[in-house]
């Protein structure tokens, strides 16, 4: 072991007359322990959410979206090609729009989705995995609904209602095949299934659809396959992703995760103001060892290495028990579920944990780098000291 290290362990576990500096030394432990766990926690809870969101919204819609503005018919080539592009699992053409839903109850604008099932629409996005009650359309005249909006409407599997056409206002009668839950509000709220036949009679496009839906093998290249696949169709047409359409509520995730990033590292300062306190008065109790120190040929260099590593020591082991804790307390709430949440408010029952080295080591490292510029100051003012006068009223 080096001597500075040597020495600044000893100076942290020695005990000391004044139990006054000791305290402060455990609390600077504890505070840097306490900053460390709670954002181990947040970033894990906070990566949770934006992990099951995202798993829900590339569940709800095509990974890539292929469209143009003004129509497609004829899909069929396109489709073809697209099919030969490693990494596509599944392309299948669709239709959005809105229609009004109405009963005898209520009436109610909503997004009709239609998908051709008999080629790959069931693949491409996996409303068949959200169905709680019925089944997907199979034939004509038969619609899948939200769970929210089939609540709102007092609907079931088997339940009548009409879906009025924007386009000339004719009623179309529908029988619910099936109702979908996917834990999204608006989109178990807001969204109505149906066979493709039928969405092109009820904005009267027969032939016509609204775009090519495209699933991939991962979704999470969808970007880097939406670039090719916009130099490889000439730019003809308008090629999305699934981030590309919620690009906002990501941005906002993103944010929201570097906000409580910064809000939650003040504990960590503060903890680290303590830690530069106790080398003060660390510092002020040492004098007469700084003296001794000097005399026998320690260097201001060494003198400020100890009173460093003295610092960086509290943090690192700060930095340690509040990792131990952070992810002692992440592997408890994943596995026991403990904290219950409302699920008419978040769709889920727990809170949802996914721990991310990457987020782990950028808090561990910053625990340790704020704990030494802690020390800057107090190491300083140590090495300042001379031996004359660090000795001379001793």
């Amino acid at each position: 072991m080096r001597f500075e290290l040597f020495i600044a362990w000893r100076y942290i576990t020695a005990r000391r007359r004044e139990k006054f500096i000791s305290l402060v030394g455990v609390i600077s432990v504890l505070g840097v322990a306490i900053g460390v766990a709670a954002l181990i926690v947040v970033l894990s809870v906070m990566a949770g959410f934006d992990n099951d969101l995202k798993e829900k919204i590339i569940g709800a819609n095509p990974h890539v979206s292929v469209e143009n503005t003004a129509g497609m018919s004829d899909v069929d080539p396109a489709i073809n090609r697209i099919k030969n592009i490693p990494g596509v699992v599944a392309v299948s053409e669709y239709i959005n729009g809105q229609v009004i839903l109405k009963t005898r109850q209520m009436t109610m604008g909503v997004l009709l989705r239609a998908m051709n099932l008999q080629r790959q629409g069931h693949e491409v996005v996996r409303i068949k995995d959200y169905i709680i009650k019925g089944s997907l359309p199979r034939l004509p005249g038969q619609i899948a609904v939200g769970s929210e909006l089939a609540r709102m409407f007092d609907l079931k599997a088997g339940s009548e209602l009409s879906v009025l056409s924007p386009v000339d206002g004719k009623k179309y009668n529908f029988q619910v095949s099936g109702i979908f839950k996917c834990g999204m509000y608006d989109y178990d709220s807001n969204v109505v299934f149906c066979g493709i036949n039928d969405a092109q009679n009820i904005f009267a496009s027969p032939g016509a659809v609204s775009g090519i839906g495209i699933k991939l093998k991962n979704a999470y290249l969808a970007e880097s396959f939406a670039r090719k696949l916009r130099m490889d169709l000439n730019y003809m047409y308008t090629v999305k992703t699934w981030a590309d359409l919620n690009s906002n509520l990501f941005s906002a995730l993103k944010l929201e995760k570097l906000t409580m990033f910064v809000i939650l590292a003040l504990i960590v300062i503060v903890a680290c103001f303590n830690i530069a306190s106790t080398l003060i008065m660390m510092v002020l109790e040492k004098i007469k060892d700084i003296g001794i120190l000097k005399s026998i040929g320690a260097t201001r260099r060494t003198i400020n290495i100890i009173f460093t590593l003295q610092g960086l020591l509290i943090g690192f082991i700060g930095t340690l028990l509040g990792l131990g804790a952070g992810l002692g307390l992440c592997g408890l709430l994943k596995k026991y579920q403990f904290i219950q949440l409302p699920k008419e408010i978040y769709y889920i029952d727990h809170l949802p944990i996914q721990i991310q080295y990457s987020d782990i080591t950028v808090i561990c490292v910053a625990a340790v780098l704020i704990s030494l510029a802690a020390t800057v100051y107090p190491a300083k003012q140590a090495a300042r000291l001379e031996a004359v006068e660090a000795l001379r009223y001793e």
